[in-house]
């Protein structure tokens, strides 16, 4: 059983590590699938081994720029969207850009909120747009709002990470039915390593104890095997 939810991949090369994280964490809260890359070797790599549906490049990246990396990109896909970040702001380097099959430009620095209503146009167009997600999830007493972290129980309301309420998300998708540890990882912390699983068992075991308010409410633990939510325990 896979989780993976088809979400949009953006293929995102920028050497500012700062930025870098902080463009990738907003997208990924927004339902974007993110690869990042710190220089332009690494991101052709990447674009020759993976599917993506948008590419976002900074022109200044080491060993390779984003206008070379642009220019072999588009020699490959003629029809991908590629967006440049960049500091620069020079008429020529936006029209070097457009020249090799760039379709949008944005100078830093930017508003975050714009440049996912950019990512959003651009899918709309390939109809590629963004499946909706259940902004509120009713667990039995307790009532989930997932963009706001905030899990409720009658008049209390405690905040998740954004972790948690990630966890929290696939195992009430999924009620009802065992999800494989490797899948609930690869899912949720995009590995299924040692510590992500160490992690994991951490974090279950938290989420246990917020809903433990609800005796119908379980989560489930198949030893070294997965994880079952239970909406209604009383039914087994």
């Amino acid at each position: 059983m896979s989780l993976q939810i088809k979400k949009p991949k953006i293929l995102l090369v920028e050497d500012d590590i700062n930025l870098s994280f902080v463009i990738k964490d907003n997208l990924e809260y927004q339902g974007f699938e993110v690869m990042l890359f710190e220089n332009g070797e690494l991101g052709y790599e990447a674009f020759k081994q993976e599917k993506f549906d948008i590419c976002l490049f900074d022109i200044m990246l080491p060993k390779e720029d984003g206008l070379t990396l642009a220019k072999k990109v588009r020699e490959m896909d003629k029809e991908i969207p590629i967006i440049f970040l960049t500091a620069k702001s020079m008429k020529e380097d936006k029209i070097n850009a457009f020249l090799l099959g760039a379709d949008d430009y944005i100078t830093k620095p930017f508003n975050i909120e714009e440049l996912i209503l950019r990512l959003k146009v651009f899918l709309k167009r390939s109809g590629k747009e963004i499946a909706n997600q259940p902004r509120v999830m009713v667990l039995n007493e307790y009532v989930f709002d997932y963009p706001n972290l905030e899990l409720i129980h009658k008049n209390q309301c405690r905040r998740l990470t954004q972790r948690q309420a990630d966890l929290l998300k696939v195992l009430y998708e999924h009620e009802g039915k065992m999800i494989k540890r490797e899948d609930l990882l690869k899912s949720v912390w995009g590995s299924d390593d040692y510590f992500a699983g160490r992690s994991m068992d951490v974090f279950i075991s938290k989420l246990r104890k917020f809903l433990s308010a609800d005796k119908c409410l379980e989560i489930i633990n198949y030893h070294g095997i997965g994880f079952k939510l239970l909406l209604n325990k009383n039914k087994l």
